[in-house]
């Protein structure tokens, strides 16, 4: 499946200036002597924030919660990105081990304890970046919830830090244009129906009978009421 077929009615947007937005504001931040990092969950439209980071600049820290959970394939969409894109990709995992990762009853806690799982494997592991760096870049936008709508492009963030969202005003059919005119890799598990791709555990495909763009996180935590890892409400 291509992006051009994913949005055929997409009406022509031209980037160049958003992107020259976001380099102007990065400059800012480096001419304050901040220190910059970005996160990923390299899901299916987290290539457009990531082509943009290698565009502005290459240097910037890229990093990747590896909950030991995730789809094969978004390992292998990661490590494809790497390679393309030039960028500066580490891994963080929780410091504790997977295996160790379960209730009173033996269970793992992404079968009941879903809130304590990502605690542990993405809120704990990013946290101890912040203290190190000044300004952390992600790929957050409005239409993904509820409290992503009420977010703005600079918040502040725990232990004094800067959070910036660069596409937070994008929309769904925008990240799909931007991949077709620059020609950027999809995720694999689109074709298979998937849209939103977080852990294997709690994600499910998308509803059929919706257009794409017409809920970005279709398919994640399906049955629960819960639509936040933690990671952009408690940092």
């Amino acid at each position: 499946m291509s992006s051009q077929s994913i949005i055929p009615q997409a009406s022509a947007i031209s980037f160049d200036q958003r992107v020259d937005e976001i380099a102007k504001q990065v400059a800012i931040y480096h001419s304050q002597g901040k220190r910059i990092f970005a996160s990923s969950s390299f899901q299916p439209q987290s290539v457009v924030l990531l082509d943009i980071i290698s565009r502005v600049d290459k240097n910037i820290p890229v990093y990747f919660l590896d909950t030991n959970y995730h789809f094969p394939e978004t390992i292998e969409f990661r490590d494809q990105l790497a390679k393309k894109l030039g960028l500066n990709i580490i891994d963080l995992k929780s410091k504790i081990p997977v295996e160790k990762q379960v209730d009173e009853n033996g269970e793992p806690l992404h079968v009941h304890h879903h809130d304590r799982c990502c605690h542990i494997n993405k809120v704990e592991p990013l946290e101890d970046i912040l203290k190190e760096n000044d300004v952390w870049i992600n790929g957050i936008r409005k239409g993904q919830s509820a409290v992503r709508a009420q977010m703005q492009k600079e918040e502040q963030a725990k232990h004094g830090v800067t959070k910036y969202h660069p596409i937070l005003d994008w929309d769904s059919k925008m990240v799909f244009q931007y991949i077709n005119e620059r020609k950027l890799p999809l995720h694999s598990l689109i074709a298979k129906g998937y849209f939103s791709v977080g852990c294997l555990p709690c994600t499910a495909k998308a509803d059929p009978t919706k257009p794409l763009w017409s809920d970005d996180r279709s398919g994640r935590w399906a049955g629960k009421t819960k639509t936040e890892c933690g990671l952009h409400t408690s940092l």
